[in-house]
């Protein structure tokens, strides 16, 4: 049987980070180090950390289809997508943050990626069809399946685990202005990446990112207070779901070329905090991305 990965909070986050430093290096081999093997590798690790349906290129062989009811309890089909750092949990938000890193380093760098260009647009494909289906019913977000104490108590596969898929929402009622404002940047982000290679795919999710960031800004609050139960300690949003609005809104200018998106922000400067200066990037706190993102906006 083989083992399930390893697992710590931020993994996504700490992944992504050193393969955005891979990305400086020009050349194959330095100082004795290969990072192209080591991008390979850190692009094949979202590969094992699959749910769903595998499809037959499926590199990491060991793993097998699993999670195949996801959603049916609640009527809706919530298969694929990632676990979350080896946890069979699939959690929304540092899914979509992934997302959106995954995508953006392709945006940037993708034309140093050589060979695993192509597997890392198929990761993000993996993710954003699973965050379309997340995101299909209008004033309605699932932002996490399965039950974080339960699964945490009890090691297994994914292909062999029987503990709740519960499935969890925000809505009008039970606003979750951060999970959904990073969901509406990963959809952006990714719309550019497969702008020219599948136009229709691209338009459809800036299509979706536009009708989720109006939700999330609609309906303003945290889902850490809406959900509170089911996504803290794990993934609780301490630094509020303000940055995650103005980070789709950075998102979504640059996607869709719209001033109103640019003025979106200026215009709720104060109230969304736009001037914080934190010297910090990860899945619950984006101003340093914001800063970086707006920054070449403006010189672009």
């Amino acid at each position: 049987m083989a083992p399930k990965p390893l697992t710590f909070p931020g993994i996504f986050s700490a992944l992504l980070a050193f393969s955005f430093s891979l990305l400086l290096f020009c050349h194959p081999i330095i100082g004795g180090h290969n990072y192209h093997d080591a991008l390979r590798k850190s692009i094949l690790f979202f590969e094992g950390q699959r749910s769903g349906r595998l499809p037959p290129d499926q590199r990491v062989k060991w793993r097998r289809d699993s999670a195949l009811h996801d959603g049916s309890t609640a009527g809706v089909d919530l298969t694929g997508g990632y676990y979350d750092a080896g946890d069979n949990v699939k959690f929304g938000f540092p899914m979509a943050f992934t997302t959106t890193l995954l995508a953006w380093s392709i945006i940037d760098f993708g034309r140093n990626m050589g060979p695993e260009l192509k597997n890392t647009v198929k990761a993000v494909k993996w993710s954003t069809d699973y965050l379309l289906k997340a995101t299909e019913k209008r004033g309605v977000v699932y932002v996490q399946v399965g039950d974080a104490y339960s699964d945490h108590s009890c090691w297994e596969r994914p292909e062999d685990m029987d503990t709740l898929r519960t499935v969890y929402k925000i809505d009008n009622a039970h606003p979750g202005s951060d999970v959904a404002g990073e969901t509406a940047a990963a959809l952006a982000a990714a719309s550019i990446v497969f702008r020219k290679r599948d136009p229709a795919y691209s338009r459809l999710l800036l299509n979706r990112a536009i009708r989720v960031f109006n939700f999330a800004d609609k309906h303003r609050g945290a889902y850490s207070s809406s959900l509170h139960s089911a996504v803290c300690p794990f993934y609780c949003d301490v630094n509020g779901y303000q940055d995650e609005l103005l980070w789709g809104a950075a998102w979504l200018h640059k996607a869709s070329r719209k001033r109103v998106y640019r003025e979106y922000i200026v215009k709720n400067e104060v109230v969304l905090r736009a001037g914080d200066t934190i010297n910090e990037f990860g899945w619950d706190n984006k101003h340093a991305g914001i800063n970086v993102l707006i920054s070449k906006v403006q010189i672009n």
